[in-house]
């Protein structure tokens, strides 16, 4: 992927996959908004925020719940993707075959043992899961629960210290304002 267009054709790939695997989902906001605007803010984020340039990464973010909330294969991003892609994403899936709980338990357990790459996207995807609940909360949310939702990121990305200071710090602005939460 040397060529930019191939690099860009990549990204553009990636973004229609995912457009077409989340077409039916919304987001928990009171404004059920497409789904797929939060996998493009997370490239958005590590692309325009974080000066990441890397294709395998922003293919990874835009892919990242793909495995986790639709039908999608590891073998279909794979074929699609390469095994590279596909390898970062499947670092960020959670198993949703296990209680919620035990979930959010693993992630934090496995952030500090994961690729740059994959620490880069769940980075990213913290990032972008607050200026959301920040700006346009579930509606059913009470301020507990957001606030237990704020303490589990900083956890998690507890294990994501040195990975990339820039975007460290857009969390850490976002996790500061946890008294908006009301």
């Amino acid at each position: 992927m040397e060529n930019p267009t191939g690099v860009a054709a990549q990204i553009i790939k990636a973004a229609a996959f995912a457009a077409a695997k989340h077409r039916n989902q919304r987001r928990k906001d009171a404004e059920a908004s497409p789904y797929i605007n939060h996998p493009i803010a997370l490239a958005d984020v590590l692309a325009n925020e974080g000066g990441i340039a890397d294709p395998s990464v922003l293919c990874a973010a835009i892919l990242h719940d793909t495995i986790e909330d639709t039908q999608t294969t590891p073998a279909e991003l794979e074929r699609h993707f390469g095994r590279h892609v596909a390898s970062i994403v499947l670092e960020v899936t959670d198993d949703k075959s296990l209680e919620k709980q035990v979930r959010k338990q693993r992630q934090i357990e496995r952030a500090p043992h994961s690729s740059r790459e994959a620490r880069l996207v769940k980075l990213a995807d913290k990032i972008c899961n607050l200026r959301d609940l920040l700006s346009s909360p579930p509606a059913d949310w009470s301020s507990e629960r957001k606030r237990a939702y704020l303490d589990w990121s900083d956890q998690v990305v507890a294990g994501l210290r040195g990975t990339h200071p820039g975007l460290e710090a857009v969390f850490d602005g976002l996790l500061a304002r946890r008294d908006e939460l009301g």
